[in-house]
């Protein structure tokens, strides 16, 4: 039942079926199917026919705040009542750049001016992470800016714009990106993430054609890929590439230079939530000290 409760949630933010079903990756019949389900596990009339639309009725409204209850519990089962009967547990989410480089040291500033705040940081893709702040299951997200519009319940605020480069691997000895590009192996940077799909656009545009030997979603698997010499990859800089410095060679893009915005994502109804409003702050004092 919590796969409907959540399919609920987003039909009453979305307005219809279809939307939701846009929103989830599920067609109109599969959430339809949801809520002929939920209403016959409950025994209630949720939603009342208007044209060829359906809408909440007033037990559905009724259910959909009970609904939004139960899920928030579900989402804090396993966590511990005897070390949290004091504390307050944030869910956060973060791309894996920002998990490994910039979240250790975020929270131990964080953890100093709230010392009875928990922490529960959860890995993903920025499509993914995206999804979650909106569907409450985050209370926030480091992630890739989206390449559509935000709903105008979430907030964005940038934190850092970060280049794209070619790499390759050292003893190569390529002249520009574009020869690296034309010539060599190439390691893709995974086209489903938003920044994957900045690459295609570039390649696109730069009208090179690739010999696409592999493809990944983590940045240092694809510098660890380039260091053992598999191909070359076009990437953003996201943190300090020394530990590869002896095995790979950077070419910049010049004036095709593109950039990967790193950013926070919100609920607009969180943002004079304390905890979360501390450590909003201290994420984006984080970044700018970075400048």
């Amino acid at each position: 039942m919590i796969r409907e409760l959540k399919t609920l949630l987003v039909v009453a933010k979305e307005g219809t079926f279809a939307a939701a079903g846009n929103k989830i990756g599920l067609t109109q019949a599969a959430v339809s199917a949801q809520m002929q389900r939920l209403e016959q596990e409950l025994g209630l009339k949720l939603f009342d026919k208007v044209g060829r639309s359906a809408e909440l009725n007033s037990t559905g409204r009724q259910i959909l705040d009970q609904a939004k209850d139960i899920i928030d519990r579900y989402n804090s089962l396993g966590t511990s009542t005897e070390t949290t009967v004091n504390a307050l547990t944030l869910k956060i989410g973060a791309i894996s750049s920002a998990q490994r480089h910039a979240l250790p040291h975020i929270l131990q500033q964080y953890f100093q001016s709230q010392p009875n705040v928990r922490i529960k940081i959860l890995p993903g893709v920025s499509i993914n992470l995206v999804d979650q702040v909106d569907s409450s299951e985050l209370s926030l997200a480091v992630t890739i800016m989206p390449p559509f519009p935000l709903h105008a319940d979430l907030i964005w605020r940038p934190l850092v714009s970060e280049p794209y480069v070619c790499v390759t691997p050292k003893d190569w000895d390529c002249l520009d990106w574009r020869e690296a590009l034309i010539t060599k192996p190439f390691i893709r940077y995974d086209r489903t993430s938003f920044g994957g799909r900045q690459v295609d656009r570039f390649l696109q545009r730069a009208a090179v054609d690739v010999d696409e030997k592999c493809e990944a979603d983590e940045l240092e698997a694809l510098i660890g890929l380039v260091a053992a010499g598999a191909g070359v990859a076009l990437i953003p800089k996201a943190f300090d590439f020394s530990p590869w410095q002896s095995s790979i060679t950077e070419l910049p893009l010049g004036k095709q230079t593109f950039f990967r915005e790193v950013g926070l994502v919100y609920p607009r109804s969180q943002q004079h939530n304390t905890a979360i409003a501390e450590l909003i702050q201290t994420i984006e004092d984080y970044y700018q000290d970075l400048d």
